[in-house]
């Protein structure tokens, strides 16, 4: 049987960019969505700000996955146990474990599991 071909088009996630430090100053200011007056168009930007955030996300875990599987290497002389990364980044061992194991498959080219 035939896989369905996919027809969906995959959003690509909006460009973050960094605000201005006056416009961060401001409590209600959020990458200028509280100017936006048609309901249509706030949810489009919204949403794309959305995508855009959790690929950065996405994105951020991935270096943070590799950071500790290149600080945990066993031929580093500085290298750092799981307790010492978990520390560090403010995880609990068990996850700094789990990230190091991801950062090395990272390393060895093999894609993420979903």
């Amino acid at each position: 049987m035939a896989e369905p071909e996919r027809t969906e088009r995959r959003q690509r996630p909006a460009p973050l960019l960094f605000e201005p430090s006056e416009a961060v100053a401001d409590p209600e200011h959020f990458f200028d969505l509280e100017s936006i007056e048609d309901p249509r168009e706030l949810l489009a930007r919204a949403t794309e700000l959305t995508l855009a955030f959790r690929a950065a996300q996405n994105r951020a875990e991935e270096f943070q996955a590799l950071a500790a599987a290149q600080l945990a290497d066993p031929r580093r002389f500085d290298r750092l146990t799981p307790s010492a990364i978990a520390e560090a980044a403010e995880w609990t061992e068990d996850y700094a474990r789990r990230m190091i194991e991801f950062g090395e498959d990272l390393q060895r080219g093999a894609s993420p599991e979903a």
